[in-house]
């Protein structure tokens, strides 16, 4: 066990680990964090902010070694920084399963070989592939660059096979996956917690909606049938068990509208669409990642009362200074700004979370406690 009074190194400064770093130090955790920033929404909390590449080896050695464990906010660290900071401090979760999460032919091919559902896909790496790709996967479809997209960014729809060409070209000849398009029915996200015992819990499944390719709200527990929110569930804490996993790992699923249930993508770290679990459970995710990475007992994760979060986007400043004092004067409403100084549209600047006797009028008030910002 890694007792309070110990030091937790996080490599990433955003929000995430802002919040993380809030719960690690109401147990009484030291908190150090990396990043390449200054005043970073996670280093306005901690106890110590180091400006630093994730490419930065020697960085990354110094900084694992004045902490007692090394976690993450921000998945796309490389290998070789994880393999850095696991030569000096315990890192969890483990390297090899940041690396199948960071990048998409990995993690649909690990996927694929342990029977988990997914959209069939093909990777392409050469020009050779994208005849194979279109071929074996069909179109519409979507090309995806294979690390380093979020959020929307770095995919593209692709129509017909012969718009595959210039749509890879657009993204730069980069590594990518050709992904089928799915009837899409509704987006659903379990996010789970696994100790150092295998000790495993869950949140409620969280459904969740996007506008311009960007978590807009979620909701929980999602509006799916109870075998589908079970699958979900199980198909988790066998992806987690196969990673040997430590610490909280979201899954992004998709719906169809068939009833099929298929695996998007895997976050290595807690999830925006998580947020709400801050206000909404019993234990938050981010004390469910402290506590699994410390080897404490896992927390209850049960929801307190169904619950709805609202992203606030750099969009909501666009004429002045939101209305605080509107959305504020709704009881029910809780707000949590991520301490970034400029406002740009797109930008995650915080959220809303509102708790309410259904997950419905959840997500209607805290819908219309964002539009009082901008009133």
């Amino acid at each position: 066990m890694i007792p309070p009074g110990s030091t937790i190194g996080v490599l990433g400064g955003g929000q995430l680990g802002r919040m993380f770093a809030m719960a690690a130090r109401r147990l009484g955790y030291r908190v150090h964090t990396l990043a390449p920033d200054d005043d970073t929404p996670t280093g306005q909390v901690a106890d110590l902010e180091i400006n630093a590449s994730y490419d930065d080896l020697d960085a990354i050695r110094a900084f694992a070694r004045g902490v007692d464990v090394v976690t993450f906010e921000f998945e796309n660290v490389s290998a070789g920084a994880a393999a850095a900071a696991e030569a000096h401090a315990i890192v969890r979760p483990n390297g090899r399963a940041l690396a199948i999460a960071q990048h998409r032919i990995r993690e649909k091919t690990f996927l694929a070989d342990h029977g988990i559902p997914i959209a069939p896909f093909a990777p392409i790496r050469t020009e050779g592939d994208l005849t194979v790709a279109a071929t074996s996967v069909g179109c519409p479809a979507v090309l995806k660059t294979a690390s380093f997209g979020y959020d929307g960014k770095g995919q593209l729809m692709v129509s017909a096979p012969g718009d595959l060409a210039a749509a890879w070209a657009s993204l730069g000849k980069r590594e990518a996956i050709l992904e089928a398009f799915i009837d899409l029915d509704r987006e659903i996200s379990i996010i789970g917690a696994r100790g150092i015992d295998g000790g495993w819990s869950h949140f409620a499944p969280i459904e969740n909606a996007h506008a311009r390719h960007i978590l807009d709200v979620s909701v929980a527990p999602a509006k799916v049938p109870a075998a589908t929110a079970g699958l979900a569930v199980d198909v988790t804490r066998t992806v987690m068990d196969a990673l040997e996993y430590v610490g909280i790992l979201c899954i992004e699923f998709f719906v169809a509208r068939d009833g099929s249930l298929l695996v998007n993508e895997l976050a290595p770290r807690p999830h925006n669409s998580g947020h709400l679990t801050f206000d909404a459970c019993r234990t938050s995710q981010f004390e469910q990642q402290l506590r699994a990475i410390c080897g404490l007992p896992l927390g209850s994760p049960d929801l307190l009362q169904p619950a709805a979060m609202a992203n606030l986007l750099g969009d909501v400043w666009e004429r002045g200074e939101p209305n605080w004092a509107k959305a504020l004067a709704l009881p029910d409403v809780k707000l949590h700004l991520y301490g970034k100084s400029t406002p740009r549209p797109g930008r995650k600047m915080g959220h809303l979370t509102v708790l309410a006797p259904t997950g419905a009028e959840a997500r209607a008030r805290a819908v219309r406690a964002r539009e009082l910002l901008r009133s």
